[in-house]
């Protein structure tokens, strides 16, 4: 049996570092795929500015998206985080500061 990819779960994972000015758009973007099943996981490496008061606020408005914080490790210490927190059958990385 075949099946329907409309269903299958992906896992978008952004880590997030001090892009408070980027997130809006970067996320907007990634709500507004046509794919709807979606997860979005913000990692939060530390961030210094309000980058984490925006994700906790995107959490708010949609119930896909999830917020982790932790202390600053770098890029692939955040990817691993969402890895290790991804249920998605398909798993892709979105840098905070990009648009999809």
């Amino acid at each position: 049996m075949e099946k329907d990819i409309k269903t299958t779960l992906i896992s978008v994972v952004v880590p997030v570092f001090n892009t408070y000015l980027f997130l809006d758009r970067c996320i907007f973007s990634i709500l507004a795929q046509t794919h709807k099943n979606l997860e979005i996981l913000l990692i939060d490496d530390g961030s210094t500015d309000d980058s984490l008061q925006k994700c906790n606020a995107f959490k708010k408005m949609d119930k896909r998206i999830k917020v982790f914080h932790k202390k600053n490790g770098g890029l692939s210490s955040a990817r691993n985080l969402g890895l290790q927190n991804a249920t998605g059958e398909y798993i892709c990385f979105v840098d905070s500061d990009d648009y999809v």
